[in-house]
């Protein structure tokens, strides 16, 4: 289809106005764009159709979808007073009676709303006259009650290898110039096989893109790399098919397949969204190039909505509506809230007190210290309680934010290091909510399951445990003063359980948590473990030790936590009667977490922290500062600085969690590490840092970008990994010294003493036994302004030609350096004629 003609016209109130003359019917995709960057919702569709002088359309969203309980919207409008609310019908016949109210607008417009009460699909007739405006009826697609979204995306065809390796992503940017014109930032990636490759390629226009990759400022081999992007290469997602028997009904609590064909789509990325009254479980498995089988297990039946894009853009269909039936899966949920409020102000000198608890291990064996902002760290005091609770003491010196660890045999507990505000009441936000303690982890049936929730950075709201499962959980939740909460939970049967944690009816970081709760099993605890070292274990050697059964009967099982966040497989040999030889073999340094079930019950101390290598590491030092934590502009690089001075070495991750994916960039600096990354979409990304990881205290962060964009209709993830180097404190950046020797360097020439306006001058200098050093020249005009031209180039071996061009007349000044010493004669006073 031609593009139609338009013309682009500026009002006086800030507004535009945008006219076009369509010359075919059918459906048109209007793409706004300021500063090469589309606006929020752009494109814009709308159908054209051949019509007389008086004609009424209608748009908005609630046209086509929206979410049952909450009021949908749309507009209708016409010339004259043909949209008056008096003249328009509208009926919407669906899954319930939808209550409909019309508003009249200036400018020939009526605002309708209706609130549909029932999940499913509604027929929306807009009439005139007796008769259908233009598209009525509409079908406006309504997902169910409480809007629970899953989502994933996947790469899918969008990547796109450049070929070269030895790839080191940390200090790579690239960017990417369309045939359009325009150049714009893009995110790398190293491919599977360990090649350079661009992460997200999702071409819209045919022609030649040019990428242009450089590293520590410097193009790398193969830079610029072309490519030429064919009709049946652009990303489109009118070619996706969709197909497979979970396309129109599905069975809650079973996997429902899907196919999704895109090898015909062209270069693109895929994402996905199941929203209903409930979560969805979603896998995808790539079966052939560019065919995926979806599977999806809704937790209880109802109306979902599946949303399928490709490329950004909705497939052909989607959203699809889903009827899913089966029976109830049985699960219960059980809520508590209490409303928390601001802690008081504190300062230096200040007795400052809080309670956690900690379960499962010896109070010999813990050790808490408090690090204020100068980097001086001291002792807390700790008193044990009973029932597993802690009571930590301690007096700040100074004002500021303070960081507070608490460690068991040296290893930090689950949830620190955190931040502890010395000063004015602190008001940070959800995101400033830390939850950690074992109970977020595992359980058991029959016992109190604990964890931990520390709200003081947060400032005052309402804080709210929910707890879904196979049985109705009994919750225990005490606020401990100031910004300490501690939640104990028991449940009857086995099984997954979701922990949801929100502070104002906002999820926290790290919420909702998935925990297995085992069955009861007295054998477990029979079970013992002999021979483990904690400390003094190196990579690459094995770790060993022996599990006892002492007649205990049942299936034992064992895997290791890596400290970069992967799982590991835990070698069990039956070597005696009742005795197992365990192994693994350590391949980084870092604290490792050894799990062993016996029945599916932890057996004591499970799981097991193990240090390998050195000692040295220590999240709770580690600090993030900088703008780029708190706030942006689209399409703009921002930077914040990881410090690691003293917190020895390690995997220091970042991710970043936001509306657009970003391209990150790690430089490392003499006190750490800068983090550069560029945020395509207006929104809220949330900043994580982790050390050995260990998340450090004050992180996530929130970033507020401004600007304009196309937000992502999901989450979009980010990462970025380097191994940091140890650092000290007064380290700095070792330069290399010369020795020269100034007096022994000779210039000679006309050009020493004058020159004519507008022509060359010149002369030579010789370095012959003036040792190592840099040549500096510099040479203002009589008026103090630097000349026009002035170069240097080696003739051969010590000798140079130097060369210049002065316009100004008048006396000028030629001063020339050897190392930080003028040479005989400089500054040279030279005539310009």
């Amino acid at each position: 289809m031609p593009r139609p003609a338009y013309e682009v016209g500026a009002n006086n109130d800030g507004s535009i106005n945008i006219n076009y003359m369509p010359s075919e019917t059918g459906v048109h995709e209007l793409n706004i764009g300021f500063n090469e960057q589309p606006i929020d919702d752009s494109p814009f569709r709308c159908t054209v159709d051949k019509v007389g002088g008086k004609f009424i359309t209608a748009y908005g969203a609630g046209l086509t979808s929206g979410a049952s309980g909450k009021d949908c919207n749309f507009s209708v409008v016409g010339p004259g007073n043909h949209c008056m609310a008096a003249n328009i019908d509208v009926t919407i016949d669906g899954a319930s009676k939808a209550e409909i109210k019309r508003k009249e607008k200036k400018g020939s417009r009526t605002d309708v709303t209706y609130l549909p009460m029932s999940p499913g699909e509604y027929n929306i007739s807009i009439k005139t006259k007796g008769k259908h405006i233009h598209g009525s009826p509409f079908s406006a697609k309504i997902s169910g009650e409480g809007h629970k979204r899953s989502q994933f995306s996947n790469s899918a065809t969008s990547e796109y290898i450049l070929g070269t390796k030895q790839v080191d992503l940390a200090h790579m940017v690239a960017t990417m110039k369309g045939p359009s014109g325009s150049s714009d930032p893009i995110l790398l990636k190293k491919s599977a096989d360990g090649r350079l490759a661009i992460a997200c390629f999702q071409p819209k226009l045919r022609g030649k893109y040019v990428i242009n990759v450089t590293a520590e400022g410097k193009a790398i081999q193969g830079s610029p790399f072309t490519i030429d992007i064919k009709d049946n290469q652009l990303c489109n997602a009118g070619h996706v098919k969709v197909s497979g028997p979970g396309k129109t009904d599905a069975e809650a609590n079973v996997w429902n397949d899907l196919c999704i064909d895109v090898s015909n789509a062209g270069f693109g990325a895929l994402s996905m969204s199941i929203e209903g009254p409930h979560r969805t479980d979603i896998r995808l498995k790539e079966a052939n190039a560019g065919v995926f089988d979806l599977e999806y297990k809704p937790h209880e039946p109802g109306i979902y909505l599946i949303n399928v894009k490709f490329g950004d853009d909705h497939i052909t269909g989607s959203p699809l509506v889903i009827n899913v039936g089966g029976k109830p899966s049985g699960r219960v949920r059980e809520t508590v809230s209490k409303q928390i409020d601001s802690v008081p102000d504190t300062g230096p000198g200040s007795k400052c007190e809080f309670q956690l608890k900690i379960p499962g291990i010896d109070p010999l064996d813990m050790e808490a210290a408090l690090t204020n902002p100068a980097g001086k760290t001291e002792l807390c005091e700790i008193r044990d309680l009973p029932e597993h609770l802690y009571d930590i003491k301690f007096t700040p010196d100074v004002s500021g934010v303070h960081t507070v660890s608490l460690k068991f045999k040296g290893l930090h507990i689950s949830g620190s290091p955190f931040q502890y505000t010395v000063g004015p009441s602190p008001c940070g936000g959800t995101h400033k909510v830390e939850i950690g303690g074992p109970g977020l982890e595992r359980g058991e049936v029959g016992i109190k399951n604990e964890f931990n929730v520390y709200t003081r950075e947060a400032g005052p709201g309402l804080l709210s445990i929910g707890i879904e499962g196979l049985s109705k959980p009994k919750i225990d939740l005490v606020d401990r003063g100031g910004g300490y909460t501690t939640i104990a939970y028991q449940v009857d049967l086995p099984g997954e359980y979701m922990i949801h944690v929100k502070y104002d009816d906002v999820h926290v970081p790290d919420s909702p948590s998935k925990v297995f709760i085992a069955p009861e099993s007295s054998e477990a605890k029979n079970c013992t473990l002999h021979g483990l070292r904690d400390r003094g274990l190196e990579v690459g050697k094995p770790a060993t030790f022996q599990i006892g059964l002492n007649g205990a009967r049942g299936v034992l099982k064992g895997h290791v936590d890596t400290p970069s966040g992967t799982e590991d497989d835990l070698f069990m040999q039956e070597i005696d009667k009742d005795v197992h030889a365990c192994r693994f073999l350590p391949q980084e340094n870092g604290v490792y977490y050894v799990h062993c079930t016996f029945n599916e019950a932890h057996i004591e101390g499970s799981p097991f922290p193990l240090q390998i290598g050195k000692m040295g590491a220590d999240a709770a030092l580690v600090l993030a500062r900088g703008d780029g934590l708190e706030k942006g502009e689209c399409g703009k690089p921002t930077k914040f600085v990881v410090c690691t001075v003293d917190a020895g070495s390690g995997t220091l991750a970042v991710m970043i969690d936001g509306p657009s994916k970003v391209a990150i960039i790690c430089t490392e600096v003499d006190e750490g590490y800068e983090f550069s990354y560029t945020p395509m979409a207006p929104g809220d990304y949330l900043i994580n840092v982790k050390f050995c990881n260990v998340t450090i205290a004050g992180c996530p962060t929130k970033a507020v970008i401004t600007g304009a964009g196309r937000p992502s209709d999901i989450i979009e993830h980010s990462g970025l990994a380097v191994e940091a180097v140890e650092k000290s404190a007064g380290e700095q950046k070792k330069t290399k010294t010369f020795k020269g020797d100034a007096t022994k360097v000779v210039a000679k020439g006309n050009g020493l003493k004058k020159a004519f306006s507008g022509s060359a001058g010149n002369f030579t200098i010789d370095v012959k036994g003036a040792g190592q050093g840099a040549l500096y020249m510099g040479m203002v005009a009589q008026s103090g302004n630097p000349i026009a031209e002035l170069s240097y180039k080696r003739a051969r071996g010590t000798l140079y030609n130097c060369t210049f061009r002065a316009v100004e007349k008048g006396d000028a000044t030629l001063t020339i350096r050897w190392g930080s010493d003028d040479i005989p004669g400089s500054p040279f006073a030279v005539k310009i004629a």
